[in-house]
């Protein structure tokens, strides 16, 4: 037969053999030293019946299942005001806010096929001249691409390069 108790510290219910009683023990939950009862709500192995009365019409299988006959010793927090948020959204460092209030993300993407003028490469040209534009305190990123696309004048897919830009704007 096992000694039902709680512990007066933290309310935590604990079962000993009553071999136990009068010996004391650390609380598994809040580690204090307790010293276990000699007595308390003694249990003994086996599961008390519960026999539905006579006059009753309908029994709920909710209530005639085995759960329901396992004696439960829960205890339910209750607070006086809303939990706190386990998982938090990490706020913004000041100074994204301070740049990029109420801006959106966009992104523009420059091709080098598109860069070529009458033989000339102006790639370089154009990529600085959006990045002038766009400034920087505005820009959160510039990412290489690589791309294929066939070319009609060699009857080839060619492989091609190019910059992704991603800013406030």
């Amino acid at each position: 037969m096992d000694i039902v108790f709680n512990c007066p510290n933290c309310d935590q219910e604990m079962a000993v053999d009553e071999s136990g009683a009068g010996s004391q023990i650390d609380c598994p939950s809040c580690g204090e030293p307790i010293t276990i009862p000699a007595s308390g709500k003694v249990t003994t192995g086996s599961l008390p019946v519960v026999t539905p009365p006579a006059s009753a019409a309908f029994v709920s299988p909710i209530a005639a299942s085995a759960a329901a006959k396992v004696p439960l010793h829960l205890k339910v927090p209750v607070r006086d005001k809303p939990s706190e948020s386990l998982i938090d959204k990490p706020k913004p460092p000041l100074e994204v806010v301070q740049k990029g209030a109420g801006k959106r993300l966009r992104i523009l993407t420059i091709r080098r096929a598109a860069c070529i003028e009458s033989g000339h490469d102006r790639f370089d040209e154009k990529v600085s001249a959006a990045l002038h534009e766009i400034g920087e305190p505005n820009l959160v990123g510039i990412h290489t691409i690589s791309y294929e696309m066939f070319d009609v004048g060699v009857q080839k897919i060619m492989t091609d390069y190019g910059v992704l830009i991603v800013y406030r704007g």
